[in-house]
């Protein structure tokens, strides 16, 4: 990770500091955080980084951080920025970062919690026997040729043509699980192989399957909407594009190496490469990046499908009677189009969201009919050992962010460190005192995500909720993991 920021931070109000206009800054920094998450923002390189994109031609607005803020590649995590695109606003592969379309997935159920935890050990060990987990493991589902490039032009779009997808899947994910303007063309060769046999697979890192319960409901007319119950089951998934996103990601980056001197485009740190959007280099990056998007919600369309079989097989029901539908599904790493008021005007924006979520209030065009009186669906994973949260989209999330919140708790240890001191200790055995089975593919998994490598998300969610970003609808208390 990076080192301390030695640049001024100035409080704005009880949820914003900035890091005021200086040197080739085109732009304010902001970052979202309370008295208690400030000071590990400033402290870990993040706020560098914020500082750091706010340089980016076209820029609007300011260079915001949420406060899940932790260093990362170019952008830091927790990043969002916009550019404006009729003003030469530039799209940088390190604003959506390796794991294009890194996102989470929430299934409902009618199953009360107690009926879940009466066989949760042989449950968590029939997901993590039938889901597929861990680096560069393949699954059950091969897409080779034309199947590929239509999954990759279409998304989950393509599987609701295969019967691998409801109606319903499609209407509750961001951007119906597909983006338009993808282009298989733009995918290379070497990434289409990596991800041969990746969809329908979680891989490893931070990415899991959690079985869950309804601890809170907050906003009871929304979590009515959405399906959620105090005290039932659900299941939520976390995973991305695999191999495939990040090929496409490690070839654009090469790719754009000679873009900044073509357009002379002058930059504080090279992993913020870019190129214009409008430029042959933006829009080939743009079609690639949209391509690995939709791999990554077909992806997490194709784990929706194998844990449903899984919970229908160990229940013996139905999926349909034991009400297995989707809440919604957010992308967490991506780069869109969007249209926002900017000083007043609506304008044609690249909105970089990295490592956060999008959070379109109550009303917005984009929300399928079903959301628009409550606003978009947010889904935050906290921990394995904390909780998770849902939450709805609110105006000062247009007025402030892009439409844009936080992803999810935020690190506060490396891989590396969380490794360092799990050492001598057993993460499963800690978490199973707390009632909580875990399951990992890999020696370090659990290590590398025990509770202690992150923010308290209950922070997180207070800061992003005082600050009118969301608001809250319902908490979930982790029951069982599997983890690459």
């Amino acid at each position: 990770m990076g080192g301390q920021f030695s640049g001024t931070v100035e409080r704005v109000d009880a949820t914003r500091w900035r890091i005021p206009r200086s040197g080739g800054m085109r732009v304010d920094g902001m970052i979202y955080a309370s008295d208690e998450l400030i000071h590990g923002a400033i402290g870990d390189g993040g706020a560098q980084q914020v500082a750091n994109v706010a340089h980016l031609p076209g820029i609007v607005g300011a260079s915001l951080a949420m406060p899940d803020i932790h260093w990362g590649y170019g952008f830091p995590i927790g990043g969002v920025a916009a550019t404006d695109v009729a003003s030469g606003g530039v799209v940088s592969p390190g604003g959506v970062g390796y794991d294009i379309n890194c996102g989470v997935r929430l299934l409902r159920s009618d199953l009360p919690a107690a009926e879940a935890r009466d066989r949760l050990k042989p449950l968590v060990d029939q997901l993590f026997r039938d889901v597929p987990v861990g680096v560069g493991v393949g699954g059950e589902f091969e897409f080779v040729g034309s199947e590929l490039r239509s999954l990759l032009a279409k998304g989950a779009g393509y599987l609701l043509e295969k019967g691998l997808a409801t109606p319903d899947d499609i209407d509750a994910t961001e951007s119906g699980g597909g983006l338009a303007d993808a282009d298989p063309d733009a995918v290379s060769r070497e990434a289409c192989k990596r991800g041969l046999d990746q969809c329908g697979t979680l891989g490893s890192g931070n990415h899991f399957a959690e079985v869950q319960y309804v601890e809170a409901i907050y906003d009871a007319e929304a979590a009515a909407a959405l399906g959620l119950v105090q005290g039932t089951m659900a299941v939520m998934i976390h995973s991305g594009s695999r191999g495939l996103g990040h090929q496409v990601c490690t070839d654009y980056i090469k790719e754009l190496r000679g873009a900044p001197a073509k357009y002379g485009i002058e930059l504080p740190d090279r992993q913020l490469v870019c190129a214009p959007v409008e430029s042959p280099e933006g829009r080939r990056y743009l079609a690639g990046m949209r391509a690995a998007a939709n791999f990554a919600w077909a992806n997490r369309q194709l784990l929706a499908v194998q844990v449903r079989r899984t919970l229908s097989r160990f229940f013996g029901q139905s999926e349909e009677s034991l009400g297995l539908r989707q809440v919604y599904d957010v992308a967490h790493n991506i780069a869109k189009i969007e249209m926002h008021v900017v000083e007043g005007q609506r304008v044609k924006v690249c909105v970089h969201r990295k490592g956060a979520t999008r959070a379109f209030p109550a009303g917005h065009e984009e929300l399928a009919e079903r959301f628009r009186a409550i606003g978009q669906p947010v889904l935050i994973p906290g921990d394995m050992g904390r909780a998770s949260y849902v939450l709805v989209g609110a105006p000062g999330a247009m007025e402030q962010t892009f439409g844009s919140t936080c992803h999810g708790a935020g690190r506060v240890m490396s891989r590396t460190k969380a490794i360092e001191h799990a050492r001598g200790r057993r993460i499963d055995q800690e978490l199973a005192a707390h009632g909580i089975i875990a399951r990992s593919r890999e020696r370090t998994g659990l290590a590398e995500e025990q509770p202690d490598a992150y923010k308290d998300i209950d922070a997180v969610i207070r800061c992003v909720t005082d600050a009118g970003l969301a608001r809250k609808v319902a908490r979930l208390r982790p029951m069982g993991v599997i983890k690459g």
